[in-house]
Order: structure tokens, then sequence, then C-alpha cells
């Protein structure tokens, strides 16, 4: 639907309307009494989320970052689906799946009694035979924007055969400094070092950032904390239906080659997301619905 259509059918006035970008991609954009956010309906990417309690955006997009088709941007909450990472048969497939980079349907909109704004969305092509994806799943992404911000990622099995995905909702948070910064919630986990072609240790204490870090930490459902020292806040990090966190800072020789990230921008994101993946894949059952969802919220200190 474009976005005359979505706004006749789903518009709640000021709170969300559907606006088409210059690339023609179609953006709900959410403006409530609790927070502000913008979603693209391609990849079900969202792309933005303040609340108004917050003095600073607390999911990062890159001034850089320029709607594409068929691209998804390093910025926002990328979807990644049925598989994280690259794909395990080596293949050359998309990396973190296909479900980022097609168009998702939307499915309703609401007003929650506190205020909140609901939105929930659908993968329009879940069967991807080409990419060796052709399990009959369905896969939807529920979000309620307010103070916190609630997703909910849903895969359900329509089919006879189990099926086994990786995934994550790949957040970018937005931080003052990323040198000012430590993250708790991981201590006495073990991980993956992807910077060290996956060497396996254990967490010791609170992480800090010198340099680059791509860490996948293995059997957690601990809830993360971002301190930030220069933003003076905490961005508190809740999941449920996730066994592994992946922590990512390109640092700055490898964000000057991203172009959406640049020369400047790596300072001030961090992605910690929630996850299923090396040693907790999920196995969905024929008739099986599986669920992953966080809970972000920004407090100051």
């Amino acid at each position: 639907m474009d976005a005359s259509t979505l706004n006749s059918k789903f518009s709640i006035g000021p709170a969300l309307r559907f606006v088409q970008d210059a690339s023609g991609l179609v953006i709900a954009d959410i403006d409530n009494p609790l927070a502000t956010a913008r979603i693209c309906l391609q990849g079900a990417q969202l792309l933005s989320w303040q609340p108004k309690s917050a003095e600073h955006p607390v999911v990062w997009c890159s001034d850089l970052a320029r709607l594409q088709r068929d691209v998804s941007m390093h910025s926002g909450v990328p979807v990644c689906w049925p598989w994280f990472g690259a794909h395990a048969e080596g293949r050359r497939l998309p990396a973190h799946g296909f479900a980022r980079h097609l168009p998702w349907e939307v499915t309703e909109c609401a007003v929650e009694p506190g205020g909140e704004t609901r939105i929930g969305l659908r993968l329009l092509q879940p069967v991807q035979p080409d990419l060796g994806w052709e399990h009959a799943a369905q896969l939807e992404l529920h979000l309620v924007i307010g103070d916190s911000l609630k997703m909910e990622l849903v895969t359900s099995n329509l089919g006879n055969q189990a099926f086994v995905i990786s995934e994550a909702l790949h957040t970018y948070f937005q931080v003052g400094d990323i040198e000012r910064v430590r993250l708790l919630g991981l201590d006495g986990t073990t991980y993956a070092d992807k910077v060290e072609k996956f060497a396996r240790h254990v967490q010791q204490g609170a992480l800090s950032f010198s340099g680059e870090t791509d860490r996948v930490y293995l059997d957690t459902q601990a809830e993360c904390v971002i301190e930030d020292a220069m933003l003076c806040r905490r961005i508190r990090i809740a999941k449920f239906g996730s066994r592994t966190t992946v922590v990512w800072t390109p640092w700055q020789d490898k964000a000057r080659i991203i172009q959406d990230i640049g020369a400047a921008g790596w300072r001030n994101m961090l992605c910690v997301e929630s996850a299923n993946a090396l040693d907790n894949l999920v196995t969905v059952a024929p008739g099986a619905v599986h669920a992953l969802a966080v809970e972000y919220r920004a407090e100051p200190f």
C-alpha cells in the first residue's frame, strides 16, 4: 500500500501517520504524548526512537544514512532473520538473512491505555526458495512506542516440518562517546570473539571500549545496562526469548569503510543486540510459535 492508502486505513491523527520518503519507501511517523519514532516498512526497520522525557534519542540513526530500496541501513533496529551473520552453509547469501531487505505490511495500529502507540507489521514474502528458505513460516513484528520501547519478533511455523532459525534485533543505541561508556550485565558470560576468529573467553566485569569489539555472548538471558558518562544516563535493555547478546562497535578504521557510519559516527553508537545465534539456535516445531522480545528504557543518573 502507498502512504495515502495506509493513512486512510490506519492513521491515528497526529500520533501516527504514513509518509513517503524521497526514496519512495513508506515510513510510519509516530509522535504521541510520550515519544517520537520512525519505522520504515521496508525491513520493518525502526529508524529512531526518542522518549519525550529524554534529552537525546535512545536509538541511533546516522547522519549519513539514506533509505534505499533493497538495502538495510546501519542505523536503528534492523531485523535479522531467518539467520544471523553469514549463512551456515557458507553460500553467497545475504548476511543476517533477507527479512531486513523485503517489504512488510501493516496489520494493526492502535492507541494503548497509557497513550503509547502500537503498530503491528508482517513480512510479505516469508518464503524465499532462491535463498534456500522454503519453509511455511510467518514473521511478525509488534512494537509499542512510548516512554519505553517494546518490540516482539514472532516466528510461526505454519507447515508440517520443524525448521531452525537464528535471529536478532540489531539495535544501534546512541551514546555520548563510546570511550566513556560501560556495558553491565555480562560478567561471567562466555563469548565468541569475532575479532579473534571466534576464540572463546569469559567476560570479567563490565565492558569498556577502546577498539573494535564484535562479541557473541552465549547462554545469557540477562538484562544489560549501558552506562553513559557523557549523556548522564543509563539505557536498560531487557529481553525475553533470547539466549544470545551481541555487542558491536566498529571503531575508527572499520567505520571509515561503512558508508552510512563514516569516520565520525562510530563514536556515538553502540550495538547491543538481543539474539539467538551460534550455540543458541532455535528449532520451531510444526504449529509452534517462537517470540523474541525486548524492552528498552532510558533513565538519568
